[in-house]
């Protein structure tokens, strides 16, 4: 693969030529089922604190974003960095960049403190993908404000990870989720 640096920026702090970047990998993937990436509110989730922007020789590549909040899961409130937006180019598919990605980005959450858990939605397909970056998959029900602003119930099973930033990975309380506002 040809060189590749990885960034975590915080959200004020990208630039329009990060954004027309940003806005050029999201549209490449999902113009035509979601229409145009927003920053503020992508594909109508929550918008991230933080970017991890992976370039090959300068240009946008991939990208993961990140919020911290506090999340209730069966009676207790836990600190997390509620993850979406994970994208990799199709041409830089299949080369290990975001392997080198999730590794950055657990990074930038242990950096930015007051975080236990990194946590994550996903479809059934990609759940390898997390697992082998040391995420693991939990068995709760989840509550949220849907991109359309209603609220949301999605009984258990559907696929939801976490990651130990802060805690144990024991420590993750038992019950279901209220995310508390919308999904990432």
């Amino acid at each position: 693969m040809r060189e590749h640096s990885i960034d975590a920026l915080g959200h004020g702090d990208l630039t329009e030529a990060d954004l027309g970047e940003l806005r050029r990998l999201f549209d490449s993937e999902y113009l035509h089922g979601f229409g145009e990436w927003d920053p503020e509110q992508p594909y109508g989730y929550a918008s991230h604190e933080v970017h991890v922007i992976a370039r090959i020789d300068g240009r946008v590549a991939g990208h993961m974003g990140w919020a911290r909040r506090e999340i209730a899961v069966g009676g207790a409130t836990v600190a997390i960095a509620g993850v979406g937006g994970v994208l990799i180019s199709g041409t830089a598919r299949g080369r290990g960049l975001g392997t080198d990605l999730m590794r950055r980005a657990a990074r930038s959450m242990r950096d930015h403190g007051g975080v236990a858990f990194g946590y994550l939605g996903c479809r059934e397909g990609v759940v390898p993908f997390y697992a082998a970056c040391g995420w693991t998959r939990i068995h709760a029900g989840e509550r949220s404000i849907g991109r359309a602003g209603e609220a949301v119930v999605d009984p258990r099973g559907q696929p939801l990870l976490i990651l130990p930033i802060g805690a144990p990975l024991e420590s993750w309380p038992e019950g279901d989720i209220d995310l508390r506002g919308r999904a990432w």
